[in-house]
């Protein structure tokens, strides 16, 4: 039997920090607000020109960031709404104190789903590491080395993740509008926080869980991660403070990720050419299940039109599967002893292993994809080098008042933001490089090494 006052404070409606809850609107949602202020915000506009996994290329199928998004918010809202029904059908009592219950689930998880990726940088999946080996690097070490442990965690191990909860959260001084951040509710702050703790803990701390793999939040906002976690009662785990365990509507963010990712990633390998595609369509047909009886009423002009029914089918199969699965595991996610992935639990999950390990071999590895990451490395290495550099330049050289005079004002310690410490003059930089699109910071990466001029307006 569940209690309904967890729920209760899960999707609190409050918006961060410190607004309370919006009356409710006929047919708009507070959390339905807050994919629309996802929507309209510059960082989720500029993933359309941020690398999924294949360089943007002229074809028009494949995906960027941004269609990902919008795919994984679908899933995610159709996710969130049936398991939401699932839990209603084992205890109908939950509607008397929460009437819009399912419809919220599936809001709040859409727009979490939504800003997932918003914190990524360029250069596809291998940004974050081209971020992390600049500061593991000799180059950098200068910048770093006064910094607390954690600190230099934050820097050694970039999580895209992290800089995507501050972008939610937080409000350049430089450009204060009296907001903090996108002012999301609570409730869908904690679905996306997928990972909610910081980069250190203890070792002895850690039990192996999902929301383990990585950190949700930079030591900047370890307040703010900490005021989410007590409007939403979120319960701490038995770890230093911090460490709290997961939502339980982020397991549903990280299961419609997985899925999108894995079998979208892998349709765009098969229509590139770099999957075999008879070998890929026995795949998704064998995920299926369907009896050699089944009728089949449809015939394909072409192999592309299968794979987009069987991807499309496939999508909605897995949907009624996690979500049965969700409703039985929500006792021990309330409880917080629950952390594992739902998809691990599915029927199909060895055949989606193996989806998996072909987009790797095949996609992930080839040689486009080898070379816009290489080139990441490069490209995003030398811009912090270069404007970190002008940062902490004491003398203040003609070059570093170029570089300076470049950069936004509100990713400098200028203004409201003057005397800011060597750790968030850091992250401030960061924030700018890391929220570049791939054209942008190779463009000015060009400008600022002399290899090309800039063009005309």
């Amino acid at each position: 039997m569940l209690d309904s006052s967890p729920w209760l404070r899960l999707l609190s409606a409050r918006r961060y920090p410190d607004r309370p809850a919006e009356a409710a609107q006929p047919g708009r949602s507070p959390y339905l607000a807050d994919y629309d202020r996802v929507v309209f915000s510059s960082a989720f506009r500029r993933l359309q020109r941020k690398t999924q996994v294949m360089p943007l290329p002229e074809t028009d199928f494949v995906h960027t960031r941004l269609t990902h998004s919008l795919e994984t918010a679908c899933v995610g809202r159709s996710l969130g709404r049936l398991s939401a029904r699932r839990l209603l059908e084992q205890q109908p009592e939950l509607s008397q104190t929460l009437p819009e219950f399912d419809q919220d689930c599936g809001d709040i998880v859409a727009a979490a789903c939504l800003a997932h990726d918003i914190g990524n940088p360029p250069f596809g999946h291998s940004g974050e590491d081209a971020i992390s080996a600049y500061f593991g690097s000799r180059e950098a070490e200068r910048f770093i080395t006064n910094l607390t442990d954690a600190e230099r965690a934050d820097l050694l191990h970039f999580e895209g993740n992290a800089a995507g909860f501050r972008i939610l959260t937080h409000t350049y001084a430089a450009h204060n509008t009296g907001s903090a951040g996108l002012g999301l509710t609570y409730a869908t702050l904690g679905a996306f926080t997928k990972y909610p703790r910081p980069s250190i803990v203890e070792s002895a701390a850690k039990t192996g869980g999902a929301s383990e793999k990585k950190y949700g939040h930079f030591q900047t906002e370890n307040a703010r991660f900490k005021l989410v976690a007590e409007e939403l009662g979120l319960r701490g785990k038995d770890a230093p403070a911090g460490y709290y365990h997961r939502h339980p509507l982020a397991f549903l963010v990280e299961a419609a990720d997985d899925l999108c990712y894995r079998i979208i990633d892998f349709e765009d390998g098969l229509k590139l050419g770099l999957i075999d595609e008879q070998r890929g369509l026995g795949l998704l047909r064998n995920m299926l299940g369907d009896s050699a009886e089944r009728p089949r009423s449809l015939r394909w002009h072409d192999w592309r039109e299968e794979l987009g029914y069987l991807r499309a089918r496939l999508i909605g199969k897995l949907v009624d599967e996690t979500a049965t699965l969700f409703a039985q595991h929500a006792p021990t996610m309330l409880s917080g002893r629950y952390d594992a992935p739902l998809i691990k639990e599915i029927s199909c999950y060895p055949d989606l292993q193996e989806v998996q390990h072909l987009s790797i071999e095949k996609l992930y590895r080839s040689r486009p994809v080898l070379e816009i990451e290489a080139a990441g490395f490069e490209v995003l290495g030398g811009l912090l080098d270069a404007f970190l550099g002008a940062i902490f330049d004491r003398q203040q050289n003609h070059r570093s008042r170029k570089l300076l005079d470049l950069l936004p004002p509100q990713y400098r310690a200028i203004g409201p933001q003057a005397g800011a410490p060597a750790y968030e003059q850091i992250l401030l930089l960061t924030d700018y490089v890391a929220g570049m699109t791939d054209q942008n910071a190779l463009s000015l990466y060009k400008i600022i090494k002399g290899i090309e001029l800039p063009k005309g307006f």
